[in-house]
């Protein structure tokens, strides 16, 4: 039967889920430079709006819906979600089969499906970090757009659809189904996905003016360090709503999601400590977004001994990989694939070592837990072809973008200001700081190891 306390808490999840956009948007906001942060806000903002609208109209069908092409993508069964209003998902008695996710208790069908939304917005969202500072906004707006359809639903379809979850004879995606690999709340179809078109999308921009001399410096810290607080905050949503019910899992990843968090924060500090012999307050910020995003596809698998030994290895493993943008020449400009692509595979990663069937009987025993080698196969070849496929459909979504004139700026509206250039409006009254313009608000000096290591 349906149970309301698990309804409510999913849709108080999902509630959760949508303030993570915005606490993106000023996590991302605060990095950028003052004459940048308008459209930062706003790459990430329209998101809510793109996605939101293909979503109802076919996205959650694609998704979700009855396998239709060899478990690559769903069918159109749910379009409109006319068909939706009053089905539940996940109880035999009430219409679809028990399975063993999310459990025994039924769903209201829309709670589901718009849960499952605030994934498929925040995850375009995460990329816009990659371009920062040199994408036109209707440019990025119709990138959105292609990419969720062609990149985001066949890849959730390939890792959240399980078979006989949304209709009794439902069929799923490949890598629930069949390859069987584990990711409770989208390591994969979130950030795996989204680093690797992050990437992708860096090296079809090209590099910002004066890069890797001028990185940028960010303008408003404290901007940073709240939208990491939200961003912690809201993923309680993204992750103990992952369990789909008010129960003993939803606890389970509650705490895995604090303590890895936590540790990982210690470990990028560490890093900064031992490397430039200051930690930052950036670095605490970027830390804890790290931490969230490994422990995300292992926090209903493992312990929390094994959330805090990944959470450590995903704050050092994070910290370090930033600098890869320098050493191989591609302008990453907020750091997604140091912090998203990179914290995304670890987490993915690591299931196969930390995860145990007494946390989640649903699970695998992995390594470290006598299961051996095969569920660490698994986690690999699910990693690898996430991001094998977003990596090589964004750089042809991207590239022809481009072509078409689309995509980046001018040369004029990058060094004068993006903002106005844009959205012919400024975030901040540069007349009433005595005078300050543009080019004077953040005096040129010279760019430090410290600053080169900004996620």
């Amino acid at each position: 039967m349906l149970n309301a306390g698990d309804t409510a808490w999913v849709l108080i999840s999902a509630a959760l889920v949508m303030l993570m956009t915005p606490g993106l948007a000023f996590f991302y906001g605060g990095m950028v430079r003052a004459k940048s942060v308008l459209n930062m806000l706003m790459m990430n903002f329209i998101a809510l709006a793109i996605v939101g609208v293909l979503w109802v109209l076919f996205g959650f069908s694609l998704s979700f819906g009855d396998d239709a092409f060899g478990g690559l993508v769903g069918n159109l069964d749910y379009a409109g979600l006319s068909d939706a209003f009053g089905k539940l998902v996940g109880l035999a008695s009430s219409g679809p089969p028990a399975v063993p996710w999310p459990g025994p208790d039924a769903l209201p069908l829309l709670a589901f499906c718009m849960f499952q939304l605030m994934f498929a917005i925040i995850t375009p969202a995460l990329i816009s970090g990659a371009i920062a500072d040199r994408a036109k906004f209707w440019g990025w707006t119709l990138f959105v757009a292609i990419w969720v359809i062609v990149v985001y639903f066949p890849v959730a379809h390939w890792v959240f659809s399980f078979d006989g979850f949304t209709g009794k004879d439902a069929v799923g995606g490949w890598i629930a189904n069949q390859l069987k690999a584990l990711d409770f709340a989208g390591g994969t179809a979130v950030h795996i996905n989204a680093g690797a078109a992050g990437l992708a999308l860096a090296l079809v921009l090209g590099k910002r003016k004066g890069w890797p001399k001028d990185t940028g410096r960010p303008h408003n810290v404290p901007f940073v360090l709240l939208g990491a607080s939200l961003l912690w905050f809201g993923w309680y949503g993204f992750n103990a709503g992952s369990a789909l019910g008010a129960n003993d899992l939803a606890g389970v990843a509650f705490t895995n999601t604090t303590v890895a968090t936590a540790a990982a924060v210690l470990g990028w500090l560490l890093v900064e400590q031992l490397k430039f012999g200051k930690p930052t307050t950036l670095g605490a910020a970027s830390g804890a977004v790290a931490g969230l995003v490994a422990i995300t596809p292992a926090c209903g698998f493992v312990s929390p001994l094994g959330s805090i030994a990944i959470g450590v290895i995903a704050g050092v493993l994070c910290a370090l990989a930033i600098s890869l943008k320098f050493r191989l020449g591609f302008d990453d400009s907020l750091d997604v694939v140091g912090v998203h692509l990179v914290g995304g595979l670890v987490g993915t990663v690591l299931i196969g070592l930390f995860a145990t069937k007494s946390v989640n009987s649903a699970g695998a025993d992995g390594l470290f837990y006598g299961g051996g080698f095969k569920q660490l196969g698994i986690q690999v070849v699910a990693a690898l072809a996430v991001l094998g496929y977003s990596f090589i459909m964004t750089l042809i979504i991207g590239f022809a973008i481009k072509k078409a004139g689309g995509f980046r700026v001018s040369t004029e509206h990058e060094v004068s200001g993006i903002d106005e250039g844009q959205h012919a409006e400024s975030a901040y009254d540069f007349t009433g700081m005595g005078g300050l313009g543009h080019s004077s608000t953040f005096p040129a000096k010279p760019v430090t190891k410290l600053e080169e290591t900004k996620a």
